[in-house]
């Protein structure tokens, strides 16, 4: 058997593919390598964790190419992390979002459909409670109101996927990230920002002057989370399609002057902070209520910010160098 890892040069997905690897799967990754952020970091990452994934170049807008890819590889399972990631650069380039987040998660799922693909595991994330939100966000509160057009399109992506499980009886499982960092992960990202400018000596920009709360969770209880709900289909007992959704946070929020805190005691320097206001489309907190994804396939995180936070400081330290 196959199992497809898309988005495969990306943080969680490289991460993924390494521990489907270890444990014996066939995988095949694949990534278009845009440059949302430097693909070199991208091969970086590959080379360092999954040197022996067999990784194709594809774009899931290019409908040809996947489906050759598809009649090529004949993947058992697919586990779809690619997409334009970044609630603010949504703000800036919208069409990106449409051509990734839709056109391909509808090639996407057309090729599952033909191509009788025994489970679907694709990303969504916490951004789709929006306005709605109200801490612990659990998964049957309304995504009807998103703040940003990233998180619009991660609810539509939830959408289509009952759409294709109702019609096609496709079995999807969509899972609902909580700000995930560690080793290795995107630079756009706070942890990666913060620890980057404080180690170097730069300001760091501090939005709604510090009065956020972030899910922080570990990269490890991500890949965790993904391959629990890989192993776990949902239902289909014909009168419910086989559709399931679940959060994957670390359900210990932490403020975000903490969050600054463990990384200047990690760096062993203070930050230069700009105070700034909330930017557009953040919400000023995230909180993962995970009861459904610990009674489905028992997801229990285990590693706090304070513990996992230094090792990605230290890893910036390296891996940038002079660079920071």
């Amino acid at each position: 058997m196959t199992i497809l890892v898309t988005g495969a040069a990306g943080f969680i997905g490289a991460h993924v593919a390494r521990a489907l690897l270890a444990r014996g799967e066939r995988v095949v990754g694949l990534d278009n390598f845009n440059d949302y952020y430097d693909p070199q970091l991208k091969r970086d990452r590959v080379a360092a964790l999954c040197p022996q994934l067999e990784l194709r170049v594809i774009d899931l807008a290019d409908r040809s190419a996947l489906d050759a890819l598809f009649a090529e590889i004949k993947p058992d399972r697919v586990i779809n992390l690619a997409a334009q990631a970044g609630v603010r650069y949504s703000l800036k380039n919208p069409h990106a979002y449409a051509h990734s987040n839709l056109t391909g998660f509808l090639n996407l799922l057309e090729a599952c459909r033909h191509g009788g693909i025994r489970h679907l595991v694709y990303a969504s994330s916490s951004s789709v409670y929006g306005r709605n939100a109200n801490a612990p966000f659990a998964e049957s509160q309304r995504i009807d109101q998103p703040l940003s057009l990233y998180a619009a399109t991660k609810a539509a992506n939830e959408l289509m996927a009952h759409c294709y499980a109702h019609l096609y009886r496709l079995p999807c499982t969509g899972l609902r990230f909580f700000t995930v960092y560690g080793p290795w992960g995107r630079p756009d990202m706070a942890p990666l920002l913060f620890s980057r400018a404080i180690l170097a000596g730069r300001p760091i920009d501090v939005f709604n002057h510090g009065k956020m709360r972030r899910d922080f969770t570990h990269i490890d209880d991500i890949v965790a989370g993904v391959l629990g709900a890989l192993d776990h289909l949902p239902a289909d007992d014909g009168a419910n399609p086989p559709c399931a959704t679940y959060n994957l946070g670390n359900h210990r929020p932490v403020e975000l002057e903490h969050f600054i805190a463990v990384i200047e005691k990690a760096a062993g320097r203070s930050a230069q902070r700009i105070d700034k206001p909330m930017q557009p489309g953040d919400m000023p907190e995230t909180s993962a209520d995970v009861a459904r994804a610990q009674a489905a396939f028992g997801f229990e995180p285990t590693t706090t910010l304070d513990d996992g936070m230094p090792a990605v400081v230290a890893w910036c330290r390296d891996y940038f160098g002079d660079r920071l």
